[in-house]
Protein backbone atom coordinates (compact mmCIF):
# COMPACT_ATOMS: atom_id res chain seq x y z
CA UNK A 1 0.00 0.00 0.00
CA UNK A 2 1.36 3.41 -1.13
CA UNK A 3 0.59 5.84 2.12
CA UNK A 4 0.88 9.78 1.77
CA UNK A 5 0.38 12.29 4.75
CA UNK A 6 -1.01 15.76 4.88
CA UNK A 7 -0.93 17.61 7.75
CA UNK A 8 -4.52 19.48 8.62
CA UNK A 9 -3.54 21.61 11.23
CA UNK A 10 -2.09 21.66 14.74
CA UNK A 11 -5.24 21.64 17.52
CA UNK A 12 -4.30 20.72 21.42
CA UNK A 13 -5.13 17.75 22.64
CA UNK A 14 -7.09 16.91 19.42
CA UNK A 15 -10.23 14.08 19.57
CA UNK A 16 -13.32 14.03 17.91
CA UNK A 17 -14.55 14.42 14.22
CA UNK A 18 -17.46 14.44 12.23
CA UNK A 19 -18.19 14.63 8.53
CA UNK A 20 -20.86 17.95 7.98
CA UNK A 21 -22.26 19.53 5.11
CA UNK A 22 -21.66 23.41 5.13
CA UNK A 23 -24.34 26.37 2.75
CA UNK A 24 -24.03 22.66 0.69
CA UNK A 25 -20.66 21.62 0.35
CA UNK A 26 -18.94 18.61 2.49
CA UNK A 27 -16.77 19.97 5.54
CA UNK A 28 -14.82 18.16 8.50
CA UNK A 29 -15.36 19.54 11.93
CA UNK A 30 -12.55 18.14 14.57
CA UNK A 31 -12.90 19.11 18.21
CA UNK A 32 -10.61 19.04 21.24
CA UNK A 33 -10.39 16.68 24.54
CA UNK A 34 -9.19 19.42 26.70
CA UNK A 35 -10.20 23.24 27.13
CA UNK A 36 -9.44 24.36 23.04
CA UNK A 37 -11.65 25.12 19.81
CA UNK A 38 -13.85 23.32 16.90
CA UNK A 39 -12.34 23.88 13.79
CA UNK A 40 -14.17 23.47 10.36
CA UNK A 41 -12.16 22.41 7.35
CA UNK A 42 -13.11 22.26 3.66
CA UNK A 43 -13.34 19.26 1.66
CA UNK A 44 -9.57 20.38 0.23
CA UNK A 45 -8.14 20.57 3.39
CA UNK A 46 -8.35 24.42 4.37
CA UNK A 47 -9.41 25.44 8.10
CA UNK A 48 -11.84 27.86 7.09
CA UNK A 49 -13.51 28.67 10.27
CA UNK A 50 -13.75 27.98 14.11
CA UNK A 51 -17.25 26.54 15.52
CA UNK A 52 -16.01 27.15 18.63
CA UNK A 53 -13.28 28.66 21.13
CA UNK A 54 -14.70 26.32 24.01
CA UNK A 55 -15.35 25.12 26.32
CA UNK A 56 -14.09 21.76 24.62
CA UNK A 57 -14.35 17.98 26.50
CA UNK A 58 -15.77 17.23 23.08
CA UNK A 59 -15.91 12.96 22.72
CA UNK A 60 -18.46 12.79 19.94
CA UNK A 61 -20.36 14.91 17.17
CA UNK A 62 -22.85 13.81 14.94
CA UNK A 63 -24.33 16.01 11.72
CA UNK A 64 -28.34 15.75 12.22
CA UNK A 65 -29.81 13.78 9.13
CA UNK A 66 -30.24 15.88 6.05
CA UNK A 67 -29.42 19.28 7.74
CA UNK A 68 -26.65 21.78 6.66
CA UNK A 69 -24.47 23.34 9.19
CA UNK A 70 -26.12 21.17 11.91
CA UNK A 71 -24.61 19.37 14.25
CA UNK A 72 -24.70 17.80 18.11
CA UNK A 73 -21.27 17.29 20.30
CA UNK A 74 -20.90 16.17 23.69
CA UNK A 75 -19.48 19.09 25.87
CA UNK A 76 -17.35 19.41 28.95
CA UNK A 77 -16.40 15.19 29.17
CA UNK A 78 -12.22 16.45 29.97
CA UNK A 79 -11.56 13.12 31.16
CA UNK A 80 -13.15 10.07 33.10
CA UNK A 81 -12.52 12.13 36.61
CA UNK A 82 -13.99 15.28 35.22
CA UNK A 83 -17.02 14.82 33.21
CA UNK A 84 -19.95 15.49 35.98
CA UNK A 85 -21.13 18.29 33.74
CA UNK A 86 -20.92 17.03 30.60
CA UNK A 87 -23.88 17.60 28.02
CA UNK A 88 -25.27 17.62 24.68
CA UNK A 89 -25.32 20.41 22.79
CA UNK A 90 -26.38 21.60 19.15
CA UNK A 91 -24.65 23.65 16.93
CA UNK A 92 -25.84 25.45 14.16
CA UNK A 93 -24.58 27.82 11.67
CA UNK A 94 -26.26 31.27 11.26
CA UNK A 95 -25.85 35.07 9.82
CA UNK A 96 -24.19 36.02 12.83
CA UNK A 97 -21.52 33.13 13.21
CA UNK A 98 -22.20 29.70 14.93
CA UNK A 99 -24.87 29.65 17.79
CA UNK A 100 -24.21 26.71 20.41
CA UNK A 101 -27.89 25.33 22.20
CA UNK A 102 -28.09 22.61 25.07
CA UNK A 103 -30.25 20.28 24.33
CA UNK A 104 -29.48 17.37 27.70
CA UNK A 105 -27.30 17.69 30.39
CA UNK A 106 -25.54 14.07 30.70
CA UNK A 107 -23.01 13.70 32.95
CA UNK A 108 -20.03 11.61 31.96
CA UNK A 109 -21.44 11.33 28.57
CA UNK A 110 -18.97 9.92 26.06
CA UNK A 111 -20.09 8.80 23.05
CA UNK A 112 -23.35 9.21 21.36
CA UNK A 113 -24.15 7.69 17.87
CA UNK A 114 -27.63 8.34 15.35
CA UNK A 115 -29.45 5.80 13.72
CA UNK A 116 -32.63 4.94 11.29
CA UNK A 117 -35.09 2.84 11.08
CA UNK A 118 -38.42 2.88 8.89
CA UNK A 119 -37.86 6.53 8.54
CA UNK A 120 -37.48 7.41 11.87
CA UNK A 121 -34.31 8.78 13.76
CA UNK A 122 -33.21 8.26 16.95
CA UNK A 123 -30.42 8.73 19.20
CA UNK A 124 -28.40 6.66 21.84
CA UNK A 125 -26.19 7.72 24.36
CA UNK A 126 -23.70 6.23 26.62
CA UNK A 127 -21.97 7.67 30.06
CA UNK A 128 -19.01 6.12 30.85
CA UNK A 129 -19.81 6.16 34.34
CA UNK A 130 -22.79 7.39 36.42
CA UNK A 131 -20.60 9.06 39.40
CA UNK A 132 -17.06 8.91 41.55
CA UNK A 133 -16.08 9.93 44.63
CA UNK A 134 -12.18 10.32 43.80
CA UNK A 135 -10.04 10.17 40.93
CA UNK A 136 -9.94 6.55 39.14
CA UNK A 137 -13.17 5.45 41.31
CA UNK A 138 -15.25 3.03 38.84
CA UNK A 139 -17.31 1.88 41.83
CA UNK A 140 -20.33 3.78 40.33
CA UNK A 141 -20.78 2.13 36.55
CA UNK A 142 -22.37 4.12 33.46
CA UNK A 143 -25.46 3.56 31.74
CA UNK A 144 -26.86 3.61 27.76
CA UNK A 145 -30.19 6.25 27.13
CA UNK A 146 -31.89 6.56 23.72
CA UNK A 147 -34.62 8.59 22.33
CA UNK A 148 -36.34 9.64 19.18
CA UNK A 149 -35.07 12.56 17.83
CA UNK A 150 -37.05 15.18 17.60
CA UNK A 151 -36.88 17.18 14.39
CA UNK A 152 -35.58 20.39 15.92
CA UNK A 153 -33.30 19.21 19.17
CA UNK A 154 -33.26 23.09 20.59
CA UNK A 155 -36.91 21.97 21.63
CA UNK A 156 -34.61 18.97 23.99
CA UNK A 157 -33.82 15.67 23.74
CA UNK A 158 -36.04 13.53 26.32
CA UNK A 159 -33.84 10.37 26.88
CA UNK A 160 -34.97 6.79 28.68
CA UNK A 161 -32.81 4.88 30.22
CA UNK A 162 -32.24 1.20 28.12
CA UNK A 163 -29.36 -0.21 29.75
CA UNK A 164 -27.84 0.75 33.44
CA UNK A 165 -24.75 -1.05 35.51
CA UNK A 166 -22.45 -0.91 32.60
CA UNK A 167 -18.77 -0.55 34.06
CA UNK A 168 -16.57 0.99 31.96
CA UNK A 169 -18.98 1.82 29.12
CA UNK A 170 -16.17 3.37 27.01
CA UNK A 171 -17.15 2.14 22.67
CA UNK A 172 -19.63 3.15 20.41
CA UNK A 173 -19.54 1.98 16.73
CA UNK A 174 -22.52 1.81 14.02
CA UNK A 175 -22.95 -1.41 12.37
CA UNK A 176 -23.78 -1.73 8.60
CA UNK A 177 -27.14 -2.62 9.73
CA UNK A 178 -28.00 0.43 11.36
CA UNK A 179 -27.80 -1.14 15.08
CA UNK A 180 -25.77 0.44 18.16
CA UNK A 181 -22.71 -1.71 19.12
CA UNK A 182 -22.24 -0.87 22.59
CA UNK A 183 -19.11 -2.16 24.79
CA UNK A 184 -18.07 -1.86 28.25
CA UNK A 185 -16.37 -4.11 30.61
CA UNK A 186 -19.15 -6.36 30.61
CA UNK A 187 -19.27 -7.21 27.67
CA UNK A 188 -20.26 -6.09 23.91
CA UNK A 189 -24.21 -5.34 23.06
CA UNK A 190 -26.30 -4.85 20.38
CA UNK A 191 -28.99 -1.97 20.15
CA UNK A 192 -31.71 -1.80 17.79
CA UNK A 193 -33.78 1.21 17.90
CA UNK A 194 -37.66 0.65 17.74
CA UNK A 195 -39.36 -0.38 14.55
CA UNK A 196 -42.67 1.50 15.18
CA UNK A 197 -43.24 4.46 17.55
CA UNK A 198 -45.00 2.18 20.39
CA UNK A 199 -42.35 -0.37 20.45
CA UNK A 200 -39.26 -1.51 22.63
CA UNK A 201 -35.71 -0.88 21.94
CA UNK A 202 -34.01 -4.06 21.46
CA UNK A 203 -31.01 -5.23 23.12
CA UNK A 204 -28.81 -8.20 22.60
CA UNK A 205 -25.36 -9.36 23.92
CA UNK A 206 -22.94 -10.84 21.74
CA UNK A 207 -19.73 -11.13 23.45
CA UNK A 208 -19.52 -11.79 27.38
CA UNK A 209 -15.20 -10.51 26.99
CA UNK A 210 -14.63 -7.24 28.40
CA UNK A 211 -14.29 -4.67 25.42
CA UNK A 212 -12.92 -1.15 25.28
CA UNK A 213 -14.43 -0.82 21.57
CA UNK A 214 -16.12 -2.87 19.42
CA UNK A 215 -16.84 -3.42 15.81
CA UNK A 216 -18.34 -5.91 13.60
CA UNK A 217 -17.95 -6.51 9.63
CA UNK A 218 -17.38 -9.67 7.64
CA UNK A 219 -13.71 -9.44 7.46
CA UNK A 220 -13.02 -12.64 5.66
CA UNK A 221 -15.85 -13.23 2.99
CA UNK A 222 -17.90 -15.62 4.91
CA UNK A 223 -21.14 -13.61 4.87
CA UNK A 224 -21.22 -13.57 8.76
CA UNK A 225 -19.73 -10.52 10.45
CA UNK A 226 -16.26 -10.99 12.33
CA UNK A 227 -16.37 -8.81 15.74
CA UNK A 228 -13.00 -7.19 16.29
CA UNK A 229 -12.32 -5.70 19.58
CA UNK A 230 -9.80 -3.72 22.01
CA UNK A 231 -9.40 -5.26 25.26
CA UNK A 232 -9.30 -4.29 28.42
CA UNK A 233 -10.29 -0.61 28.89
CA UNK A 234 -7.99 1.65 27.17
CA UNK A 235 -6.21 -1.97 26.61
CA UNK A 236 -3.55 -3.64 24.48
CA UNK A 237 -4.95 -6.24 23.03
CA UNK A 238 -6.26 -6.15 19.75
CA UNK A 239 -8.41 -9.24 18.57
CA UNK A 240 -11.06 -10.47 15.78
CA UNK A 241 -13.60 -13.03 16.52
CA UNK A 242 -15.33 -15.30 14.31
CA UNK A 243 -19.03 -16.70 14.78
CA UNK A 244 -18.71 -20.56 15.13
CA UNK A 245 -21.80 -22.88 13.79
CA UNK A 246 -23.90 -22.43 17.25
CA UNK A 247 -23.42 -18.83 16.92
CA UNK A 248 -21.04 -17.61 19.54
CA UNK A 249 -17.87 -15.59 19.02
CA UNK A 250 -14.53 -17.49 19.12
CA UNK A 251 -11.20 -16.57 19.07
CA UNK A 252 -9.83 -16.08 15.14
CA UNK A 253 -6.83 -13.98 15.55
CA UNK A 254 -4.67 -11.74 17.85
CA UNK A 255 -2.30 -8.94 16.71
CA UNK A 256 0.81 -10.39 17.19
CA UNK A 257 3.02 -7.43 18.81
CA UNK A 258 4.30 -7.16 21.96
CA UNK A 259 1.53 -5.42 24.30
CA UNK A 260 4.25 -3.07 25.60
CA UNK A 261 4.28 -1.41 22.09
CA UNK A 262 0.67 -1.31 21.35
CA UNK A 263 -0.73 0.40 24.80
CA UNK A 264 -3.49 2.35 25.22
CA UNK A 265 -5.24 1.26 21.30
CA UNK A 266 -8.09 4.24 21.14
CA UNK A 267 -8.73 4.68 18.12
CA UNK A 268 -11.05 2.48 15.72
CA UNK A 269 -12.79 2.23 12.33
CA UNK A 270 -13.94 -0.29 10.61
CA UNK A 271 -15.45 -0.35 6.46
CA UNK A 272 -14.78 -0.91 3.07
CA UNK A 273 -11.23 0.92 1.71
CA UNK A 274 -10.88 0.38 -1.51
CA UNK A 275 -12.69 -2.03 -2.16
CA UNK A 276 -11.29 -4.56 0.80
CA UNK A 277 -13.31 -4.76 4.34
CA UNK A 278 -10.65 -3.36 6.50
CA UNK A 279 -10.14 -2.24 10.29
CA UNK A 280 -7.75 0.36 10.79
CA UNK A 281 -6.78 0.93 14.54
CA UNK A 282 -4.16 3.47 16.85
CA UNK A 283 -2.84 3.26 20.20
CA UNK A 284 -1.77 6.35 22.20
CA UNK A 285 1.54 5.09 24.02
CA UNK A 286 4.28 2.91 22.95
CA UNK A 287 5.11 3.14 19.45
CA UNK A 288 1.74 5.39 19.02
CA UNK A 289 1.12 3.94 15.45
CA UNK A 290 -1.66 3.89 13.28
CA UNK A 291 -2.26 0.39 11.05
CA UNK A 292 -5.13 -0.79 8.80
CA UNK A 293 -6.15 -4.76 9.00
CA UNK A 294 -7.05 -6.74 6.48
CA UNK A 295 -8.17 -10.85 5.84
CA UNK A 296 -5.62 -12.44 3.46
CA UNK A 297 -7.06 -15.20 1.44
CA UNK A 298 -3.56 -16.09 0.01
CA UNK A 299 -2.71 -16.99 3.33
CA UNK A 300 -5.95 -17.68 5.02
CA UNK A 301 -5.37 -15.45 8.01
CA UNK A 302 -4.91 -11.73 8.73
CA UNK A 303 -2.00 -8.98 7.94
CA UNK A 304 -1.59 -5.68 8.84
CA UNK A 305 -0.11 -2.78 7.57
CA UNK A 306 1.32 0.67 9.32
CA UNK A 307 0.15 4.01 8.09
CA UNK A 308 1.57 6.31 10.93
CA UNK A 309 4.16 5.74 13.93
CA UNK A 310 4.91 8.28 16.73
CA UNK A 311 1.23 10.07 15.94
CA UNK A 312 -0.99 8.77 19.03
CA UNK A 313 -4.25 8.66 17.07
CA UNK A 314 -7.41 9.06 19.45
CA UNK A 315 -9.80 8.61 16.99
CA UNK A 316 -10.01 7.93 12.84
CA UNK A 317 -12.46 8.31 10.00
CA UNK A 318 -12.97 7.68 6.49
CA UNK A 319 -14.13 9.83 3.95
CA UNK A 320 -15.13 9.86 0.40
CA UNK A 321 -14.62 13.14 -1.83
CA UNK A 322 -16.44 14.24 -4.80
CA UNK A 323 -14.23 12.30 -6.95
CA UNK A 324 -15.20 8.92 -4.95
CA UNK A 325 -11.55 8.78 -3.46
CA UNK A 326 -11.35 7.73 -0.03
CA UNK A 327 -9.44 9.67 2.47
CA UNK A 328 -8.10 8.76 6.38
CA UNK A 329 -8.15 11.76 8.45
CA UNK A 330 -6.47 11.07 12.03
CA UNK A 331 -6.99 12.91 15.12
CA UNK A 332 -2.99 12.58 16.56
CA UNK A 333 -3.97 13.57 19.95
CA UNK A 334 -0.32 12.69 20.95
CA UNK A 335 1.35 15.30 19.25
CA UNK A 336 -1.71 18.06 18.58
CA UNK A 337 -1.98 17.04 15.02
CA UNK A 338 -4.93 17.10 12.57
CA UNK A 339 -4.32 14.81 9.50
CA UNK A 340 -5.65 13.60 6.35
CA UNK A 341 -3.67 10.12 4.63
CA UNK A 342 -4.19 8.73 1.06
CA UNK A 343 -4.05 5.28 1.38
CA UNK A 344 -3.61 3.71 -2.41
CA UNK A 345 -3.13 0.16 -3.49
CA UNK A 346 0.04 -1.03 -5.23
CA UNK A 347 -0.32 -3.37 -8.17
Amino acid sequence: MKISKKKLGELNKCYSMAELMVDGEPCLLAAAEKQDPCYLFDAAGNRIDTVWDGPGGVMTMAALPGQDSRFLATRKFYSPNDAAEASIVLAEKTAEGWDVHPVADLPFVHRFGLLERNGRHWIIACALKSGHERKEDWSKPGAVYGARLPEDPKEGIRFQTLMTGLLRNHGYSRTEDGQALIAAENGTFLFTPPAAEDETWEIRQISAVPSSDSVLLDFDGDGKPELGMISPFHGAAVTIWHLDQDGQYVPQWKLPLPEAETEMVHATWAGVVNGKPSWIVGWRKGTRSTIIIRWNPARGTYGWEVIDTDAGAANVLVVTDEHGQQKLICTNREINEIAQYELKEED
